[in-house]
């Protein structure tokens, strides 16, 4: 007898002839995840992949909370594998059971019979299982249809696997088989949440944070870091680029008609970005804009930032309000660092009273106004490089 842990599968199982590719991509993906925490086996069938410890000094719970952030995985559950006999599973189980039905009610327990060869049919084994169960534990009674706890027996090809509380995984696909995108990481809440959305889509994400010292404080850009860790919980290693944009900044502010700056600067932004991407073989830009929530993010204002772009770029937020990206940075862990006061540069040169609804031409003519390419090439050349490791916390605030 073992204790494993059973990752099922989400959507991967509707997948067709490449099934097996996002299967072998989140194989890789919970290798990486557990390198540190010990040695594993691992084993994939029938939409389950088997993670076995192979040293007893292997910390379980650990183990679980480091599977949960990893997309493609939308349940998962700690299991006692036992001989694939109605003896085994009758009385080699109970004690591996007591922790879960200790202190509740109602049970009910459910069969998986992938092994059709097995003398026992589902329905015989969960009569069998659940009157030892009542036997065992007399505080309990049945409930088939709002149990406390659930009790599942999986017969498999070689062995039973018992188990009595299921987590929720993380769901989404795994990270890597959609490709890389190149996320734009402010200090606030929306963005962080934008690539959290993305890589569990099975996106790649890299990030870049634009910087304006003196403006800007370096507390401002640690704080970027740190959300980028919280983040690469989910999203994996993150190649975190951070360009200096003072200098870009300053012109805009004395070449540019004020209404226009926050729209000219996300044009400039953007065209850094891409040239990143170009460098990196990223294929779309990320950014947490949400319809209609401040001044350049509204319908015109968007339209004229996308037309300085060359590839995708995708807005997973941009159909939610406040509440609903609060909600799910709380529930990822960075809507605390987000809402620390350090200001990023998209609050520098601010203008008073910005153009909601601006025209391209008048966007185009107040940006060429003056010749911003060496200052983009310039800012390309000084950008600063961080590899952000999965579980890495590095930066204190």
């Amino acid at each position: 007898m073992k204790e494993i842990i059973l990752c099922k599968f989400g959507e991967i199982a509707l997948k067709g002839l490449n099934k097996s590719t996002f299967e072998s991509v989140l194989v890789k993906n919970v290798r990486r995840r557990l390198k540190k925490l010990g040695e594993f086996d691992y084993h994939r069938a029938q939409s389950t992949l088997y993670v076995y410890p192979l040293d007893e000094d292997i910390d379980m719970d650990e183990v679980m909370d480091a599977l949960k952030h990893v997309f493609g995985i939308v349940k998962l559950c700690r299991a006692l594998e036992v001989a694939k006999t109605m003896d085994s599973v009758l009385n080699d189980t109970m004690d591996y059971l007591a922790d879960a039905l200790n202190g509740v009610k109602t049970f009910k327990v459910e069969a998986k019979r992938a092994d059709k060869q097995f003398p026992v049919k589902s329905p015989e084994i969960c009569a069998e299982l659940g009157g030892k169960i009542l036997e065992h534990f007399p505080h309990l009674t049945v409930d088939v249809r709002q149990p406390d706890v659930t009790v599942t027996v999986e017969i498999r090809e070689k062995y039973a696997f018992v188990n009595a509380l299921r987590e929720d995984g993380a769901g989404g696909l795994p990270i890597g088989t959609s490709g890389r995108g190149m996320l734009l990481l402010s200090g606030g809440i929306d963005s962080p949440v934008a690539g959290y959305m993305m890589a569990k889509r099975g996106v790649q994400i890299q990030a870049i944070h634009f910087e304006a010292p003196p403006y800007t404080s370096e507390r401002a850009r640690l704080k970027v870091e740190k959300l980028a860790e919280e983040i690469a919980l989910y999203c994996g290693d993150i190649a975190f680029h951070c360009v200096p944009f003072t200098d870009i900044q300053v012109a805009i502010r004395d070449n540019c008609p004020e209404e226009l700056f926050t729209i000219i600067m996300r044009r400039l932004m953007m065209e850094i970005a891409q040239r990143i991407c170009d460098i990196e073989n990223c294929s779309c830009l990320i950014t947490g804009e949400s319809m209609g929530q401040v001044a350049s993010q509204t319908m015109g204002a968007i339209v004229c930032t996308d037309a300085a772009c060359r590839m995708p770029v995708f807005r997973p937020c941009i159909g939610l309000d406040k509440s609903e990206i609060v909600t799910t940075a709380r529930n990822i862990g960075t809507f605390d660092t987000s809402i620390l006061p350090y200001e990023d540069c998209c609050t520098v040169f601010t203008p008073k009273h910005p153009k909601t609804r601006p025209t391209l031409e008048d966007v185009e003519k107040g940006q060429s106004r003056f010749d911003f390419e060496p200052m983009i090439k310039e800012a390309i050349e000084k950008r600063s490089f961080r590899l952000i490791r999965c579980g890495e916390s590095t930066v204190e605030l």
